[in-house]
């Protein structure tokens, strides 16, 4: 997760964890960010990501490239509405906000659809079915 406000990021972890993702991490910089993921690719690697566009007024393209060097899937999270400015990554959800926890859960479990499929149908599994098979965030 990468957000730069630290009462949205503890909120938005809490409704991932009550959902059952295992988040490895909230960043409030690119820097901060890339030093997670990197960390992550060394130990079991990431599902999906939650991207605050706009870090104090840096852009959070630097980490949006990574993540999909890396083949990980992940939402935008802005105030600035789903038209906002993507750059390469415009095929990219966005979360507006403000949103539920439900709208988070939701938009991350669509974001692995892919990857966990239910016995084939193409519909995503909540964020957890069992304790080995979390998602890593």
């Amino acid at each position: 997760m990468v957000e730069d406000e630290a009462v949205v990021a503890m909120l938005m972890e809490e409704g991932l964890v009550a959902a059952g993702a295992e988040v490895i991490g909230s960043a409030s910089s690119v820097d901060e960010a890339l030093g997670l993921i990197e960390g992550a690719a060394c130990n079991g690697g990431l599902n999906a990501a939650v991207l605050d566009m706009n870090l104090e007024g840096t852009a959070v393209s630097p980490v949006a490239d990574r993540l999909a060097a890396l083949g990980v899937p992940f939402v935008f999270a802005s105030g600035y509405g789903d038209g906002c400015e993507r750059g390469a990554h415009s095929a990219a959800s966005v979360l507006a906000k403000p949103f539920y926890s439900d709208a988070l859960v939701a938009a991350v479990e669509n974001l692995t659809a892919a990857e966990r499929r239910s016995g084939g149908t193409g519909h995503p599994l909540p964020l957890t079915n069992r304790s080995s098979d979390r998602i890593r965030v």
